[in-house]
C-alpha cells in the first residue's frame, strides 16, 4: 500500500496492468473534426510514365507478378495512398501475362493508356479500352494479359489500407499462371467503357456535371467499401467548392487545370493522379475542359453513418 497515492504512481501500476487512463488523451482519440493522416499530393503521369517503361526494362511480368509503381502518401507508409485507399500505376506489356491470383481486397482498374490487354475475372475475359472502369470483386481469381503491340497501363485503386485497421485480408495464387477463362456472353457487370459515362456527363447542361458509376447488377455502388464517379468541367470554369468526410483519388482522363486543397494548389494535365484527404476543402477549376475520374470511400463511410458533405464556405 503507498502511503501517499499519486497519479505517477497510480499510472504506472496500470501499466504494468496494459491499461493506460483515457482522461489524458481524450482530445487526441475524439477530435473535433475530422483529423485524416494523409496530406494532398499530386503524381505527374509525365515523370512517372517513364520511370514504368524503365522498370518494364528491368523487370519482367513474371518476376514482379505484378509491375506496379504504388502511389504512396507523403505522410504515411505503403499501401496508403490515403488513409482508407491504395492506388497504384501497373504496366504491362504485349505478350505478358501477369499471373492469377485472388484476394478478399476489392479492386478496381481505370485504363490510361493502350488497348487489347485483358482482366480475367472469376472465368470472364474482359478486354480494356482506355478510359474502361474494370471492376474486380473480393476472393475472384484474376489475371492480367496483353494481346496487343503497344505497352498498356492503367490505375490500380484497391481498399487495402482499410484492412489494416480490420485485419482479415489475404491472398491465394491459382496452380497455373492463368485462371481458365471465356468473354462474356452479353453485357458484362465488370466493365464500365468511358464512352458511357461521358455522354451523361455531356448530356447534363451547365459548365459542370458529376455522375456516379453504378453497379449494373444491383444498382448501388461498384463497392462495398470504394466507389467511383466521373466530373465534367468546362474550360475556363470552376466545380462547386467541397468538403466531405470521404477521402478520394482523382484521376485526369483529359484536359489541364488546377485543384487548390486546403492551402495546396496543384496543376494537372492528361494522366496526372492526386489525392485529397478526408474533410480537406477542395475546388477544381479547368483551363481547358476537362474529364475527371474519382475512386472514393464514401460507400464505406455510408454504411457506417460517417458520410458528411459540408460547404467549405460555411
Amino acid at each position: 500500500m503507498i502511503a501517499t497515492d499519486t497519479l505517477d504512481h497510480l499510472f504506472e501500476e496500470a501499466k504494468d496492468q496494459a491499461a493506460i487512463p483515457l482522461w489524458t488523451m481524450m482530445d487526441r482519440m475524439v477530435t473535433p473534426y475530422p483529423h485524416p493522416r494523409a496530406v494532398p499530393h499530386l503524381w505527374s503521369y509525365a515523370k512517372m510514365r517513364p520511370l514504368l517503361f524503365r522498370a518494364g526494362e528491368l523487370v519482367t511480368a513474371a518476376e514482379a507478378e505484378r509491375r506496379v509503381f504504388q502511389l504512396i502518401n507523403p505522410a504515411l507508409a505503403a499501401p496508403h495512398t490515403t488513409d482508407t485507399i491504395y492506388a497504384g500505376l501497373q504496366l504491362i506489356k504485349p505478350g505478358e501475362v501477369a499471373r492469377a491470383h485472388r484476394h478478399i481486397a476489392f479492386a478496381l482498374r481505370f485504363i490510361i493508356e493502350g488497348d487489347a490487354a485483358f482482366t480475367a475475372v472469376g472465368g470472364e475475359k474482359v478486354t480494356m479500352d482506355r478510359g474502361d472502369l474494370i471492376l474486380t470483386p473480393s476472393w475472384n481469381f484474376h489475371d492480367h494479359g496483353h494481346e496487343g503491340s503497344t505497352p498498356m497501363v492503367w490505375l490500380d485503386g484497391l481498399d487495402l489500407p482499410f484492412y489494416h485497421n480490420v485485419p482479415v485480408n489475404f491472398a491465394q495464387p491459382y496452380i497455373t499462371e492463368q485462371y481458365p477463362s471465356q468473354p462474356a456472353s452479353g453485357p458484362s457487370i465488370l466493365k464500365y467503357p468511358w464512352a458511357d459515362m461521358q455522354r451523361t456527363l455531356d448530356a447534363e447542361a451547365g459548365s459542370f456535371a458529376r455522375a456516379d458509376y453504378h453497379h449494373r447488377e444491383h444498382g448501388g455502388s461498384i463497392g462495398r467499401i470504394m466507389g467511383a464517379a466521373a466530373e465534367r468541367i468546362d474550360a475556363g470554369t470552376a466545380a462547386p467548392p467541397r468538403r466531405e468526410t470521404a477521402s478520394s483519388i482523382y484521376h485526369v482522363y483529359s484536359g489541364s487545370g488546377t485543384s487548390t486543397i486546403g492551402d495546396t494548389t496543384f496543376t494537372w494535365n492528361q494522366g496526372d493522379t492526386f489525392c485529397i484527404p478526408a474533410w480537406a476543402p477542395y475546388v477544381h477549376a479547368a483551363t481547358e475542359q476537362a474529364y475527371l475520374f474519382r475512386m472514393d470511400d464514401k460507400p464505406l463511410l455510408e454504411a457506417i453513418g460517417a458520410y458528411w458533405d459540408a460547404d467549405p464556405r460555411g
